[in-house]
């Protein structure tokens, strides 16, 4: 995956990234509240050594910086911690002074900086101080040869000892940052393994790919009804670029009998079957729709049509075609599927099934059969083994991989001529959206104000 593709996840899951984010701020907020605050107090000692001459300057360095790692043991022992615990005002045992002083040294100097943690802001700085106090004594008197003698190491606070104005823990701003950075790759990884074992189609590339077919077609989400849409809407347009592709191929041959079947049921087919038969009679041809769905019949409750004698009875031989066609609108019939058969299957694949496929290729410019499912059952590949040509529909977001690629073998596997598939439902927002023209396709605005009377008077 390249940057772009991972842009793209970003935005398709940009919900998760927020919400593994939005978790890990309040989880550190938590922490923050329940946290309580330690405060710190800090002070600097300078250790020197005397000097007889400039010839005992390096040695007396050296001796110096080789001291600080023992200075450093000597806060935490009992030379130190034990006089200051339980003192007025500290009331700490000698364990926990230790567990409260830090020491550090500072590079390539012969200073080192101590600190003092406690939850009482007040008694760090006081027991820092009786540290201060008790390490400088301590110190000297160690480092005294004799007890008449002076000691060879003097101590000398030179910084401190001071309180930090804010606590020391918890560091609100660093948790809440750690937080984000936490909460973001969280993110990042659940989008990612979402992205990865998320199999369904999702943009035409892939469908294509999968179906070894062209896309003729990204049709968008209507709210406004997906079998009858206004004329200017993107779903319409879409089913339009449908329609006029179909054309261009019955141009270069014969393509009158057109299935429309997709892989899984609840893709949009009905709808698309019903639509591109009112684009097509809203062409100026002949067009008759056949709701070849024998066992859940879809189209004559959508246009509002009785359903009693159908397709299932012109196969049984109880009725012909004329007497069961069923007009609707201006150029268009409807043939629906009748009442439910036992056998589907074996009606559909009957001699009369092929002979009303030509009478009806003969009587109408534009013959659509609205198809089964294709995986579920096989009625879907024996009527469009008798047609023209095939269009496969796929539900963007739901229709897996898989099911795609056995939809086509189906067909493959039935010489059925699949003319190309139809991207159906995509989103209209994200990363997968189809590109919105509704600028464009609402028309052109009517001028207003000065401005307009302005437009008309210079026309």
């Amino acid at each position: 995956m390249g940057l772009r593709e991972y842009l793209r996840v970003a935005r398709r899951h940009w919900w998760l990234l927020a919400a593994s984010v939005m978790a890990a701020l309040g989880v550190a907020l938590i922490i923050n509240f329940n946290t309580t605050p330690r405060y710190a107090a800090r002070v600097t000692f300078f250790f020197s050594t005397p000097i007889a001459g400039a010839s005992d300057l390096y040695p007396a360095s050296m001796f110096n910086v080789s001291r600080l790692a023992t200075y450093a043991k000597l806060l935490t022992s009992d030379e130190v911690a034990t006089p200051i615990a339980g003192t007025p005002g500290v009331d700490l045992n000698p364990e926990e002074v230790r567990e409260a002083i830090a020491a550090e040294t500072v590079a390539d100097t012969v200073m080192m900086e101590v600190s003092v943690e406690d939850r009482d802001r007040n008694r760090a700085l006081l027991l820092l101080t009786r540290i201060a106090r008790r390490f400088t004594t301590a110190v000297e008197e160690l480092e005294r040869p004799t007890p008449s003698q002076p000691s060879t190491v003097k101590v000398t606070v030179v910084s401190g000892p001071a309180l930090d104005e804010d606590p020391v823990s918890p560091n609100v701003l660093n948790n809440l940052a750690l937080a984000a950075v936490v909460g973001l790759v969280v993110g990042a990884v659940g989008s990612v393994g979402r992205e990865i074992s998320d199999h369904t189609v999702r943009t035409a590339e892939a469908l294509q790919i999968l179906a070894s077919a062209p896309v003729l077609a990204r049709v968008p989400m209507d709210p406004g009804g997906p079998f009858v849409s206004p004329s200017a809407s993107p779903r319409t347009e879409a089913l339009r670029g449908i329609r006029t592709q179909v054309q261009c191929a019955a141009a270069a041959g014969s393509v009158k009998t057109l299935a429309v079947t997709s892989a899984v049921p609840g893709e949009g087919r009905s709808a698309t079957a019903c639509g591109l038969a009112l684009l097509f009679a809203e062409a100026g041809q002949r067009v008759l729709v056949v709701d070849a769905e024998l066992r859940h019949p879809r189209l004559a409750a959508f246009l509002g049509r009785e359903d009693q004698a159908g397709l299932s009875t012109i196969l049984d031989g109880t009725a012909v075609l004329e007497q069961v066609l069923q007009p609707w609108g201006a150029g268009l019939w409807l043939l629906p599927s009748g009442r439910t058969p036992p056998n589907p299957s074996e009606l559909l694949s009957s001699p009369r099934m092929t002979e009303l496929v030509d009478e009806a290729r003969k009587k109408f410019d534009v013959v659509i059969f609205d198809c089964p499912p294709l995986l579920p059952v096989t009625d879907a590949g024996v009527v469009a083994a008798r047609t023209d040509g095939t269009l496969l529909v796929v539900r963007a977001r739901k229709t897996t991989s898989a099911q795609v690629t056995a939809a086509a073998r189906v067909l493959h596997a039935v010489n059925a001529t699949l003319l190309g598939c139809v991207l159906n439902m995509v989103a209209t927002k994200g990363p997968d959206a189809v590109p919105n023209y509704d600028t464009y396709l609402s028309g052109p605005k009517r001028p207003r104000g000065d401005q307009g009377r302005w437009k008309q008077q210079a026309a």
